[in-house]
């Protein structure tokens, strides 16, 4: 019997024909001391699960229990960190860490109660920031008060709730790193579900696959031994293969490839095409410098003067080429992105693109941000349409129709064209985002973290409809990313940015894997490790704040 048992248990919301199974016959035991891992994505009942272990919610049929007794509701004895902070917001981090004690160890006396809380306020290393309120925390910071709450309250088992997904990947790294040591030196029983397979592997003793169905599959075992250091995880033979087992395994339970679909693109002509004879005249000279970055700065003003946010950036990009560019967070990377789609100011030196200067937004550089923005009353149809109207006036109603359903086909919404943006899933948004911006015709795409705010399962196959629909076009492409696997599977060159303030251009990776490109077929790759490893190694660099180096002009090759 395990610390916490799972018998054969189903969870279901309605009643008869109108249910919704979220667990189905679910027969797990959890071990005592072990970190297990439970990986799961949307909609695979991953929270109902943690809640029927915490006692926040009942099985509909089996039952759960813990150390041989029923679950009957919640108990100090299983500390649960949740995905959102969910902090007293009028409490400073001290206060918000006593609300725990008191609650568990009312017989302590104040001066005990007390140095319990300085003890795990410590240990999440946030001594220095005890008075803080929530407020005045950054979300790293807020997730460490939810860990050092939880810790407070001593209990045997720890149940994670996807606590870093929120975070961006520095912080999440160094939050697990952390929750990892914790489990290291009290060896609580820990049970995470995470979207992430490698900070799975990174944690675990055991993965346990959730499918999309709502029941278990595979168990695997992480036999790599600890302490696991992440750079050192990126040479290690054992890693590459459970990753790329898990990975697999993820992948075929739980994406489907997009329709082919049998629509053909009209022939039609967007309002910012070059004039022929001109576009002919100029691609020998354009064509390898087609996108220039030319000594750019971006200059804020601050009470304290002025702050250089970007510096020197130099950069010719060739047509047709897809360029990921990749730095830790506040390195600047969106504000490229934004200058270069003309939404934010150049402070000094100049964007060109096709031989002309970069001047407010315009339609020939569309932009697929983190959220899509989309109207929330329209469908997926007419949120397309509204600019296939505007960049192709000379086109018949007819036409513009084919174009906004032939790029919705694409992104694998053929059945969901006339489904309004409101009644979409995240992944379904962005999916239309993507549309839109391709059916535009774009001479440049603009991605800025297009898929930040997506679980990883959707993530993958996101990456992999933008890259089929960027095959057939082959439009010149920047895409901002925080991920070394998106930054390597999309790109030609990884770009990559030191930390800011003053950042620029650190270093350039060709990435001369062979298209078109999956995730399954690179895992497999043998050089796949060594470009993940040039870029992980630049990023290891600038974590701790390197000065950035003053490269001289990159061009394209």
């Amino acid at each position: 019997m395990g610390i916490i048992d799972f018998k054969n248990v189903s969870k279901s919301h309605g009643d008869g024909t109108n249910a919704t199974h979220v667990l189905r016959n679910i027969n797990l035991e959890v071990e005592e001391g072990e970190f297990l891992v439970l990986l799961g994505f949307s909609g695979t009942g991953k929270t109902t699960l943690i809640n029927l272990m915490a006692g926040l919610d009942t099985p509909s049929r089996g039952e759960v229990t813990f150390r041989g007794q029923k679950i009957t509701g919640p108990g100090p004895e299983r500390g649960v960190i949740f995905q959102n902070y969910s902090l007293m917001p009028w409490l400073t981090v001290d206060g918000n860490v006593m609300l725990a004690v008191d609650a568990v160890f009312p017989q302590l006396s104040k001066a005990e109660k007390q140095a319990k809380v300085d003890h795990f306020i410590k240990m999440v290393g946030l001594a220095h920031a005890k008075t803080r309120r929530p407020a005045e925390l950054s979300g790293g910071m807020r997730q460490r008060v939810n860990v050092a709450r939880a810790l407070a309250m001593n209990p045997e088992v720890l149940l994670l709730d996807e606590p870093l997904s929120a975070l961006d990947a520095l912080t999440r790294a160094n939050l697990a790193d952390e929750i990892e040591a914790i489990w290291e030196a009290d060896k609580k029983t820990c049970v995470l579900i995470t979207n992430d397979v490698d900070e799975a592997i990174l944690l675990a003793d055991r993965i346990i696959a959730l499918n999309p169905d709502g029941t278990l599959g595979q168990e695997f075992r992480v036999a790599i031994p600890r302490p696991r250091d992440r750079s050192a995880m990126n040479h290690d033979a054992g890693f590459h293969a459970l990753r790329a087992e898990v990975t697999k395994y993820l992948m075929d339970a739980g994406i489907e490839a997009a329709a082919e679909g049998s629509r053909s693109l009209p022939n039609v002509t967007p309002i910012h095409a070059l004039p022929k004879a001109y576009e002919e005249a100029g691609r020998s000279l354009n064509d390898e410098k087609y996108l220039q970055f030319s000594q750019l700065h971006k200059i804020y003003p601050t009470p304290k003067g002025p702050l250089t946010v970007v510096e020197d950036f130099n950069l010719d990009v060739q047509k047709g080429e897809f360029i990921s560019l990749i730095g830790h967070s506040g390195c600047g990377k969106s504000t490229v992105l934004t200058m270069c789609a003309g939404l934010n100011g150049i402070s000094k030196g100049a964007i060109k693109l096709d031989g002309l200067h970069v001047e407010g937004a315009d339609p020939e550089r569309a932009v697929v941000f983190q959220s899509p923005n989309l109207f929330p009353w329209l469908t997926a149809k007419e949120n397309v349409a509204i600019g296939v109207d505007k960049v192709y006036p000379n086109a018949s109603r007819a036409e513009r129709q084919d174009v906004v359903e032939y790029y919705l086909e694409r992104v694998g919404l053929a059945d969901a064209m006339d489904k309004s943006a409101s009644d979409m899933s995240n992944g379904m948004k962005q999916r239309v985002g993507i549309a839109r911006a391709f059916a535009l015709s774009p001479k440049l795409l603009l991605l800025d973290e297009p898929f930040g705010m997506l679980d990883s399962l959707t993530r993958w196959e996101l990456q992999e409809v933008l890259m089929e629909v960027w095959s057939r076009t082959k439009v010149t492409a920047i895409c901002v990313t925080h991920d070394v696997d998106e930054a390597i599977l999309l790109a030609d060159r990884v770009v990559m940015m030191t930390n800011g303030p003053q950042a620029t251009i650190g270093k350039i990776t060709d990435v001369k894997l062979p298209r078109p490109r999956t995730r399954k077929a690179l895992l497999d790759h043998p050089d796949y490790y060594t470009y993940r490893q040039e870029v992980l190694d630049f990023l290891e660099e600038y974590e701790h704040g390197a000065k950035p180096k003053r490269p001289a002009k990159i061009a394209a090759e």
